[in-house]
């Protein structure tokens, strides 16, 4: 039986807080315009939960990755998903090294940050290869389950405008995704910002010019992912993450849902966020700003709808005003 986590003490979170503070800042320095976006994936590292990132091409989502790779010390891979790649190109192969002797080579996927580059464009089996990897942090090849390391948290990045050539995440796949972050264009004094990086010798394919310190490692990332858990919730705050995701299902905009995992996901990413604002507990408002975040990939919005620019983030909206927070 799992033993119960000490509720976290204010000393405490707010030693907490400052690591994490310096590795938002870390990679807000480098990631220029993205507040929402860092913040997000940070939390979502936090609670030890898979990122899905949806912007055009160009807009550093890749950076981001590799920027906070860079700040933990961690690995960075990166698999860049085609039609022809096959789930042995993910997880990796078992060779044949002598007589009946084989030896096994892992794939890309043994990293600690692992960015899939368009994942929609492989086909569903290959998709489903991942499944096993992010739910249960471990591959099977040949009848041989190999663990994957502590840290290991998948990025996986798609294109919101092109769907030519592609394979629709189906909902199982999405479902296992903690937190849906939009990456859309920067401001226009962002961009002259990012120009003059550029004049300064940043370039994007050279991680040396980012000038991203080093402000912890796994070891300090794992304290982190501790103190989250141990983020205090109180059982109206339970109570209030419940009613949001349950209205979810029987709302007459969504023909779709968030499940249980929807409410668990809204549960840890609310609690990474009371973490990184330095607070031992919960809050109404950490609910409500990552409740879009969190469910925008787990519900689908009636067709009809869609036609008169509905959106799940619009329909998410409704949904959290009309559920009453608690006080």
């Amino acid at each position: 039986m799992t033993a119960v986590p000490t509720p976290l003490e204010g000393d405490e979170a707010g030693v907490h807080a400052e690591a994490a503070r310096r590795l938002v800042e870390a990679l807000e320095g480098v990631v220029l315009g993205q507040p929402a976006a860092v913040r997000e994936s940070v939390a979502a590292l936090l609670a030890r939960g898979h990122v899905l990132l949806e912007g055009v091409p160009g807009t550093a989502k890749t950076l981001l990755v590799r920027a906070l790779a860079l700040a933990l010390g961690l690995e960075f891979r990166r698999i860049q998903f085609t039609p022809d790649l096959m789930p042995s190109d993910i997880t990796g192969v078992s060779l044949l090294t002598g007589p009946g002797a084989f030896t096994f080579r892992p794939g890309p996927i043994f990293g600690d940050l692992v960015l899939g580059d368009e994942i929609n464009r492989a086909p569903a089996k290959t998709q489903a290869a991942l499944l096993e990897a992010m739910q249960e942090r471990r591959v099977t090849v040949d009848g041989t389950s190999h663990v994957l390391p502590e840290s290991f948290t998948v990025f996986a990045t798609q294109n919101p405008i092109e769907f030519e050539g592609t394979y629709p995440l189906p909902e199982a796949e999405l479902d296992r995704f903690i937190v849906k972050v939009l990456v859309g264009y920067p401001e226009d004094t962002v961009e002259q910002g990012i120009l003059r990086r550029v004049l300064g010798g940043f370039e994007a394919d050279m991680p040396a010019s980012y000038g991203v310190p080093l402000v912890a490692d796994g070891r300090a990332l794992a304290g982190l992912r501790e103190a989250a858990r141990r983020v205090r919730v109180e059982p109206s705050l339970v109570g209030y993450i419940t009613a949001i995701v349950r209205a979810t299902r029987t709302s007459p905009v969504l023909t779709l849902g968030a499940s249980p995992r929807g409410s668990i996901a809204l549960l840890k990413m609310a609690q990474a966020a009371a973490l990184l604002d330095g607070r031992p507990y919960l809050v109404p408002d950490d609910v409500k700003a990552l409740a879009p975040a969190v469910l925008r990939h787990r519900v689908s919005v009636a067709p009809e709808l869609e036609l008169e620019g509905i959106t799940a983030d619009t329909a998410l909206q409704g949904i959290i005003e009309k559920v009453e927070a608690p006080r």
